[in-house]
């Protein structure tokens, strides 16, 4: 039961950690891009998001599965399980977090916010493709809902990205 319960607690940190990573990363590239700022600014933004959530993420991880262990055990010690998620975390939204931030580093910044938004679409189509595969649920509508949520997240950041431009520049 327990490396049951190992295998799904690092099953959800790498699915977590790469969708978390796609989402918030194109979003907030995208909500920036938007506004007409340079390339430069846009790729620090997102070199900036990806190494602090990255860390804060594996950090979150570690912690809420030791408060989940200490919880079910009603002792407080820190398990390789709990390690191994954080880190599991750590490297899937830091890995992950290079695929929208990548075209800004070879593209003008116009061209880049497409192919960013492109990019990450196809991604997350394909994680909730293998996580549907690996999960034996339906690999198509898996794929499809991980598609529609990074588009909405898309979405809100280039209506925030919009909206507060035009408060602030």
């Amino acid at each position: 039961m327990r490396s049951e319960l190992a295998r799904v607690s690092y099953f959800r940190n790498f699915i977590f950690g790469i969708e978390d990573s796609l989402v918030s990363t194109v979003g907030l590239l995208s909500g920036i891009a938007i506004v007409g700022v340079p390339r430069s600014t846009i790729f620090i933004s997102g070199i900036v998001l990806i190494f602090v959530e990255a860390f804060s993420m594996g950090a979150g991880s570690v912690l809420s599965e030791q408060s989940a262990e200490g919880f079910e055990s009603k002792t407080e010690t820190l398990s390789v399980r709990s390690l191994k998620s954080g880190a599991i975390m750590f490297f899937s939204y830091f890995a992950a977090g290079f695929i929208p931030l990548f075209p800004y580093l070879i593209l003008p910044a116009a061209s880049a916010f497409y192919i960013s938004m492109g990019l990450t679409l196809i991604a997350l189509f394909m994680l909730g493709v293998v996580g549907g595969r690996i999960s034996g649920i339906s690999v198509f509508k898996n794929g499809l809902r991980m598609f529609l949520i990074g588009g909405l997240a898309i979405s809100i950041g280039v209506i925030v990205g919009t909206l507060a431009s035009q408060f602030i520049i």
